[in-house]
């Protein structure tokens, strides 16, 4: 990895850790003016407090466990793509684990320029046997 890619990785890597803390506001000094985060479903929001607020209502609470990061230089940006599961607790205090997430960032200088975030919770949602397995 070159100088750049590291600080690139490292704005995720700390992105990633305020908002699962989740502090919506340090989580922004970590994107680009212009940030766009497309969420599960087609949610489009322009802060990071936009997923945090939703997740709320989503989830008692809910943290990440990342398995690895998968980074790729592209020009002057870096594509880094966060893969594991989540785990926490649905609304009624059932927890829940195991639950595939991935987030694909694009970063320029240090800064998110945007994210893609996928991951099983509707699903687990429309039918809880699946959670189950």
């Amino acid at each position: 990895m070159n100088q750049n890619t590291e600080k690139d990785l490292q704005a995720v890597k700390d992105y990633l850790a305020a908002s699962m803390a989740p502090d919506p506001v340090l989580a922004a000094t970590f994107v680009a003016p212009g940030f766009t985060c497309r969420f599960t479903g087609g949610r489009v929001f322009d802060t990071p407090s936009g997923p945090t607020g939703f997740n709320a209502a989503r989830y008692a609470w809910v943290k990440k466990r990342i398995e690895r990061y998968d980074v790729v230089p592209a020009g002057e940006q870096t594509i880094v793509y966060s893969l594991g599961y989540l785990h926490g607790a649905w609304p009624d205090g059932t927890p829940f684990d195991g639950n595939r997430y991935i987030d694909r960032f694009t970063v320029q200088d240090g800064l998110i320029l945007d994210t893609d975030v996928w991951n099983d919770s509707a699903e687990w949602i429309l039918d809880p046997t699946i959670a189950k397995g």
